[in-house]
């Protein structure tokens, strides 16, 4: 497959420093692509703990089995992810797969193969050359590097046009802190549970139980709001390392005050790696935020969102700059939730265009036209029944969707 020309609404990749107790790394396999990286590792401080989400998706990757299995010891030394096969029914061979890389890294690292975690992204059905991962990792292990975090932001890119990460600064209990993020993402993207790969690693000293109720939080807040394609993909994951070198004060309950500003940041960060991957949707060239009040739950506003944000008609008429708010009102009364016509308001970029039920008398279509015409587009429907909001976000829907995906084997 041929390099894409790097999404319109891209963002550059911010400067990323080290993060104490993380050394990361990518290099070129040769597992699918040629003349670029695809194998991607990290290594973590002794006594680094972790959380993970996965995917939902019935048929999920050897790899998704191998995490879950590792995650509830709590305990990780490395990170070996690759790009361009997915390890995807792959039956024996996959689990085999995941056994060899695993057992390959924790010799390298000194650890147990337990406390390796292994993701990989790409084609679907097509067996793993893990012996090209054996080959590799120990080349590879002697350049980690704690300046590594951009090398392994492209390493594990697939139909990316471009590196996707975040930085935040935060503290907890008084003591600085940083927490710093990779992500990968572009299509077959659906809230399902962690809707790509994403690592963030933290200096934080936490334990796994305060770990993965924050992720579980931060991820519904962001992942779990976001589409590109409405496709859940099988081999998806977020993960959380804490390397504990910080050295904050210990915390106990994922309710201390002290986890406050912590939690804010982390929050923070999960929304804007969430947000990267809709901007480089597969062909998009609109980031579309859609914003939910007056339903009878705040669950109900978000599946009220989630059901325009994954309209094919919503996201071409948008991709067409076509201000169709009728597509918009179709979508809300498919979507299973109360609604009632009679009650409905819809408007986009600030501008009521209909209000219960009907066309706002005297409407000017002029500024919503020129609000069509930008890359970032605003609706907000108002259902009228209670005080439940919701918000999702997406991406329009091009010809070039298309293009990628009939071509993504080739």
């Amino acid at each position: 497959m041929a390099p894409l020309p790097v999404s319109p609404l891209a963002r550059a990749l911010p400067d990323l420093p080290p993060v104490a107790g993380v050394r990361f790394g990518a290099a070129a396999a040769g597992i699918r692509y040629v003349g670029r990286t695809d194998l991607v590792m990290a290594d973590f401080a002794p006594g680094t703990t972790v959380a993970g989400v996965f995917t939902r998706n019935k048929c999920p990757g050897a790899p998704v089995d191998w995490c879950r299995a590792a995650l509830p010891d709590g305990s990780a030394r490395a990170l070996v992810v690759n790009a361009g096969n997915a390890n995807v029914f792959t039956g024996r061979a996959g689990y085999e797969a995941t056994q060899a890389n695993a057992a390959d890294a924790a010799r390298l690292v000194g650890c147990a193969a337990s406390e390796v975690f292994l993701a990989s992204t790409g084609v679907i059905g097509e067996v793993l050359p893990y012996e090209k991962i054996s080959t590799a990792l120990p080349g590879l292990y002697a350049i980690l590097s704690e300046t590594g975090w951009a090398d392994a932001a492209r390493g594990i890119m697939t139909t990316d046009t471009f590196p996707k990460a975040a930085v935040r600064e935060t503290e907890i209990g008084g003591v600085p802190v940083r927490i710093q993020g990779i992500a990968k993402g572009s299509g077959m993207v659906a809230p399902d549970m962690a809707t790509m790969l994403c690592f963030v690693a933290t200096d934080a000293a936490l334990p796994p139980s305060i770990l993965q109720p924050l992720l579980a939080a931060g991820t519904n807040r962001s992942f779990n709001r976001t589409t590109v394609d409405s496709d859940t993909s099988t081999s998806d994951m977020v993960l959380l390392f804490a390397t504990g070198q910080a050295g904050n004060p210990p915390v106990t309950t994922p309710d201390d005050p002290a986890l406050a500003a912590f939690a804010t940041a982390l929050n923070d960060l999960l929304l804007e790696l969430a947000l990267l991957v809709v901007r480089d949707g597969e062909g998009a060239t609109k980031l579309i935020e859609i914003q939910v009040k007056g339903a009878v739950s705040d669950e109900s506003a978000r599946k009220v969102a989630m059901a325009v944000a994954n309209s094919p008609l919503v996201k071409t008429a948008i991709a067409g700059e076509d201000a169709n708010w009728g597509r918009v009102v179709m979508a809300v009364g498919k979507s299973g939730e109360p609604a009632n016509r009679d009650t409905l308001s819809v408007a986009i970029g600030g501008v009521w265009i209909a209000r219960e039920g009907t066309v706002v008398p005297g409407y000017d279509e002029t500024p919503v036209v020129a609000h069509m015409k930008g890359p970032e587009i605003e609706i907000t429907i108002d259902l009228g029944l209670g005080n439940g909001i919701g918000t999702a976000w997406s991406c329009d829907l091009t010809h070039g969707y298309i293009d990628i995906n009939g071509s993504y084997r080739s």
